[in-house]
């Protein structure tokens, strides 16, 4: 991880001072509390990962390289029910599909001075859902040569928090129920809903989110985990855009 911070910021070392600022901000950011939700969270992961007698090595390993907490928690249970690789790989891949938009949706606003495909898929792994929650609220109204600063300080801080919380949860699993580590597992989707609503502004955004809760029941139930996010996303955010432009229209008829 920090091995892909340096390789971004020294593309142009003669702006390497001006990472300092934003890079602080970012981390401090993530230290007021978004890195402590998310690290509740990994807690629960770390201590069901002991509790499923999965080695701390490969917990840990699980949150390098697929660092989402509902498809580590995937990952946990398929080991525990004797899956095979394959299909663990393909629940995971899944599970992760839920990231698109939200991928989409950002990395414009990361856009390194030079980029490339690499790059992009380093950058692409940092969009998780905390971390892009607080950043599309907040690199929209900051200076262009801050933004990608800013994200990577944010991102790799509350990598850092989740790191050490799954080493914590794994040590306290003896004395940390099975049901309070699966609870901790709400935390998040918690955060992120109120985040969603803190975030609202227009219009558009509460009726997106209206139209979110309303079909995240039917999506659950015919389309399963994976594809739930995608469909209530795309569905959703169509038809709260769709309910925009027929309030301006009748606002201009009316007029």
């Amino acid at each position: 991880m920090a091995d892909g911070i340096h390789a971004l910021q020294s593309e142009n070392e003669q702006e390497t001072s001006n990472w300092r600022a934003p890079l602080a901000a970012g981390a401090l950011t993530a230290v007021r509390g978004p890195m402590l939700f998310l690290g509740l969270t990994f807690l629960g992961i770390g201590g069901l990962a002991q509790q499923a007698d999965i080695g701390l090595g490969p917990v840990l390993l699980t949150t390098v390289l697929i660092w989402a907490g509902p498809a580590q928690v995937i990952f946990i249970g398929s080991i525990m029910n004797g899956l095979s690789l394959p299909a663990i790989a393909l629940s995971i891949s899944l599970s992760s599909v839920r990231l698109l938009p939200m991928c989409v949706s950002l990395l414009p606003w990361l856009r390194p001075k030079k980029p490339s495909l690499w790059k992009s898929v380093f950058l692409v792994h940092q969009i998780a859902v905390t971390a892009w929650v607080e950043s599309i609220r907040r690199l929209p109204d900051m200076p262009a040569e801050q933004r990608l600063p800013w994200f990577l300080g944010f991102s790799q801080t509350i990598f850092a928090g989740a790191f050490v919380a799954t080493v914590i949860g794994y040590a306290l699993a003896v004395a940390l129920p099975k049901e309070l580590a699966a609870g901790l597992l709400f935390v998040t989707p918690v955060y992120f809903t109120l985040a969603l609503v803190r975030n609202a502004r227009d219009a558009i955004d509460w009726s997106a989110l209206a139209f979110g809760f309303a079909l995240t029941p039917l999506a659950r139930i015919f389309l399963g985990p994976g594809f739930d996010l995608l469909f209530i996303g795309l569905v959703g955010g169509t038809a709260a855009w769709m309910f925009k432009r027929a309030v301006k229209a009748r606002a201009g008829t009316s007029s």
